[in-house]
């Protein structure tokens, strides 16, 4: 920017920020604003003396203004692919709360994976300083276990699959 044109803008911004000049806004104040904000980096100047404030903003970059779009699908011989289902009965927690797979620290656990159940504690639940045993609702075996001891849990979370 020319040293001569500047000298006089600059006297201009100095005197309105100072209150000293005449109500109203100036364009090359507005401009000279806008030079300081890409000088300096910032995101905004707002100067405001004798009643009137100007205040100059950097627009959002574009990627931040843009709206969420999701991922593409994806195509080819991955996205054909059946999910995996497999058999037997999710039992879930019945209650948000720790749950416990032996009925004591560093006591055997209740079930392991391969173990035959009928209707007996898979586990217990710790709601509210109270343990309450979660039963197998159906016969089977334990075929796998989605939990750890101690783990904390939702309503509704799976625990363990029985077959």
């Amino acid at each position: 920017m020319n040293e001569k044109r500047s000298k006089p803008l600059r006297d201009r911004i100095t005197r309105a920020i100072k209150g000293e000049s005449t109500p109203g806004v100036d364009p090359e104040v507005v401009r000279e604003l806008a030079r300081l904000l890409e000088e300096t980096g910032l995101s905004e100047i707002e100067v405001e003396r004798a009643g009137v404030r100007v205040r100059v903003a950097r627009a959002a970059p574009a990627a931040a203004q843009a709206p969420y779009a999701p991922p593409e699908p994806v195509t080819g011989p991955a996205a054909q692919a059946e999910p995996v289902v497999k058999k037997g009965t999710i039992v879930t927690s019945p209650m948000v709360g720790t749950v416990y797979l032996s009925p004591q620290p560093g006591a055997l656990p209740f079930v392991k994976i391969g173990d035959a159940v009928t209707d007996g504690t898979l586990c217990i639940i710790e709601a509210m300083k109270t343990m309450n045993p979660v039963p197998s609702p159906v016969a089977g075996h334990v075929a796998e276990i989605f939990v750890r001891d101690g783990q904390p849990v939702e309503f509704g979370e799976p625990l363990m699959r029985i077959e």
